[in-house]
């Protein structure tokens, strides 16, 4: 569950990137304002679930990769085959924080 929520704070933080360039109305500011609040009350739980390191590395990797998709997908930002490489070695990382977690969860449930 924990993991799931890292997603969802990800999420929110890619509204709010995008909030803060393509905000035109106090709505659309107010939205903005939100997603910050989700975002950063997300992130303040799954600290004290998860080791804060890999939390924040993996929620930085995952809205940095939301925003970067976004803004080719929804406003046409330029594309090139190295950017493509960069954004799968990142998810290659996120992955194995992931992975080296997991492990390390599960090594402290054996010695308890």
């Amino acid at each position: 569950m924990n993991w799931f929520l890292i997603v969802v704070s990800a999420i929110f933080e890619v509204a709010w990137v995008i909030g803060l360039k393509h905000s035109d109305n106090v709505l659309e500011w107010m939205l903005t304002v939100i997603s910050i609040c989700i975002s950063f009350l997300l992130l303040l739980y799954l600290t004290k679930k998860l080791p804060t390191g890999t939390v924040y590395t993996i929620f930085v990797g995952l809205g940095t990769l939301g925003t970067i998709l976004c803004e080719i997908i929804l406003f046409d930002a330029y594309f090139s085959p190295m950017k493509m490489v960069f954004i799968l070695s990142l998810i290659c990382g996120i992955i194995g924080l992931k992975y080296q977690t997991s492990k390390l969860e599960a090594k402290e449930g054996d010695k308890s």
